[in-house]
């Protein structure tokens, strides 16, 4: 299998998507760190699917 490569999602530097990067997919535990702090201030967030949003479980599991 032919190793993927991606952008570093904090400073877009390419990344090797292999066992032995450390950090993937982030190029460094700097990076890493710096997209965690974004989510923990609230600078990034999982975008709502309002169609979606008042679904509870029971409903799901209906079947």
């Amino acid at each position: 299998m032919a190793d993927v490569i991606v952008k570093c999602p904090t400073c877009e530097k390419v990344v090797a998507w292999i066992p032995s990067s450390k950090y993937r997919p982030f190029c460094s535990d700097r990076c890493r760190l710096l997209d965690l702090g974004e989510w923990a201030d609230g600078n990034r967030t999982i975008p709502a699917d309002a169609e979606h949003d008042d679904v509870t479980a029971s409903e799901l599991n209906k079947d």
